[in-house]
């Protein structure tokens, strides 16, 4: 899945951010540039991505 941060603003000048596709904390680290220029947060809600667990990277590798 492709990784997305979607920024919404309203007619009234409040802005949201979404991400979509991180996984877990990747999430906060991918969109802290954007919430630090647009100012103090008003509210932060976690979506169900958030609360998955990262898979760790497997690397397979053969006998010589």
């Amino acid at each position: 899945m492709s990784r997305i941060i979607e920024v919404v603003v309203s007619p009234r000048g409040e802005a949201t951010v979404q991400t979509k596709g991180y996984v877990g904390g990747d999430c906060l680290q991918a969109s802290r540039f954007l919430e630090q220029a647009l100012g103090v947060a008003a509210g932060d809600r976690k979506t169900a991505e958030f609360h998955q667990e990262q898979k760790p990277e497997q690397t397979l590798s053969q006998p010589q």
